[in-house]
């Protein structure tokens, strides 16, 4: 293993919206900033087709191109990017290490943003139609769905957020859900009550996806007979939860019960010269806005730490 002798200011893990974002500002303010990614620039964000709700873009952007164009403009201020799997952290110290398969690197302040991937239903097909009728974002790609029929998986708060959200883009929404009751909480149940274009299938889950080219339907069965039927649909969104990328820190800062890194507005972690940022912090609302306020202010956060 080498180790970089280098002390960067800041070393982010994870490249997406916060990452790049914290990279920006921390580069903008004169901090020797590194981005360690190991796909490509934008993350989760990279995968989306077509974003239509982050502010800039009237006619829309594609995560791909918003991620390179967010790493361009940090690099413009002299952040750099490592291509590389980060293996092991150290961040109790004054001067932290950031380990990768090939290299330790040295840094006085981390920035977390390894985000949260979402949990896929695990059925055969499903990769492959993502962005193709299946997505994991309701708020992201609901308008492709105008005047359609689509079906929401899941029973918990989001879910039904996703429902709420799709019932004034489509025709019908279906909310599709294992027991026979949700999780969701009663003011979201009322809201759906009113909803004269939502149906809820109570009892089923989703076994098998039918497609040509494009998603066109799902078998579904119903769990208390195991007896299956066909449901036509354009498109289906999976709310079934997500699992936050924790495994780097885990008895390192302090989680919450969902495994999401506990840190305020601040961005602060309980250790000092630590911030969570973008979608692995715990927080209401996960979008690309809210994690490019995080990364704004982790480097603000940082700017006045270091010395």
């Amino acid at each position: 293993m080498i180790k970089n002798n280098k002390i960067y200011d800041m070393i982010i893990v994870g490249g997406g919206p916060g990452g790049y974002t914290a990279a920006l500002y921390a580069a903008r303010a004169g901090l020797s900033t590194l981005v360690v990614e190991k796909l490509s620039a934008g993350g989760q964000m990279a995968l989306t087709h077509q974003i239509d709700n982050y502010p800039g873009f009237p006619g829309g952007v594609d995560g791909f191109t918003l991620g390179q164009d967010m790493k361009a403009g940090a690099e413009r201020f002299g952040a750099e990017t490592v291509s590389a799997q980060v293996t092991a952290l150290q961040l109790d110290t004054p001067i932290k290490e950031v380990t990768t398969q090939t290299q330790t690197l040295l840094a006085r302040t981390v920035v977390i943003a390894t985000g949260a991937n979402p949990r896929p239903l695990g059925i055969p097909q499903e990769a492959q139609l993502v962005g193709k009728g299946v997505s994991y974002c309701g708020h992201c790609d609901g308008m492709f769905f105008r005047g359609r029929t689509v079906a929401v998986v899941g029973g918990g708060n989001s879910a039904v957020a996703e429902v709420l959200f799709l019932s004034r883009i489509a025709k019908k929404v279906y909310l599709i859900h294992r027991r026979d009751t949700l999780r969701a909480t009663q003011v979201y149940r009322r809201q759906l009550e009113r909803l004269e274009n939502v149906e809820i299938l109570w009892e089923r889950a989703v076994t098998r996806l039918h497609s040509n080219e494009r998603l066109t339907g799902v078998t579904l069965k119903y769990l208390p007979t195991g007896q299956e039927e066909e449901l036509s649909l354009d498109g289906l969104f999976v709310s079934i939860g997500r699992d936050p990328a924790n495994a780097l820190v885990q008895g390192a800062l302090t989680l919450d019960n969902a495994g999401y890194i506990l840190a305020d507005e601040t961005t602060k972690t309980n250790l000092p010269g630590v911030y969570a940022v973008g979608d692995i912090r715990s927080k209401e609302l996960r979008q690309i806005v809210t994690a490019v306020a995080d990364g704004a202010v982790a480097a603000y956060q940082a700017e006045h730490y270091l010395p």
